[in-house]
């Protein structure tokens, strides 16, 4: 299991800082982010944190998964790697020669 956890159905108003200290009493956190829109700047509902150990990760995971931040009911997880954009999504043809 990695360090890193995915948090999902956060509030409109939950904010980096809000992340971090909702899971900071688990362990040293690397990292707290809520992703945004790049357009609009808003949440899109959902965020991870990056703890220091994964036993730290895992304790989160079982302490939060379905409790409460800011009004919501949140589902925490392992987050899963996902390469990043670029891929060519291939295939073509069907021109005529």
């Amino acid at each position: 299991m990695g360090n890193k956890v995915f948090i999902g159905g956060l509030s409109w108003n939950t904010d980096n800082d809000g992340l971090r200290q909702a899971f900071e009493q688990f362990g040293d956190i690397e990292d707290a982010r809520v992703i945004t829109d790049r357009e609009t700047g808003r949440s899109r509902g959902f965020g991870f944190v990056t703890f220091g150990t994964s036993d730290s990760a895992q304790t989160a995971i079982s302490q939060m998964d379905g409790t409460e931040l800011d009004g919501r009911n949140i589902k925490v997880n392992v987050a899963e790697d996902k390469p990043r954009g670029g891929g060519h999504r291939g295939g073509g043809g069907g021109g005529r020669w």
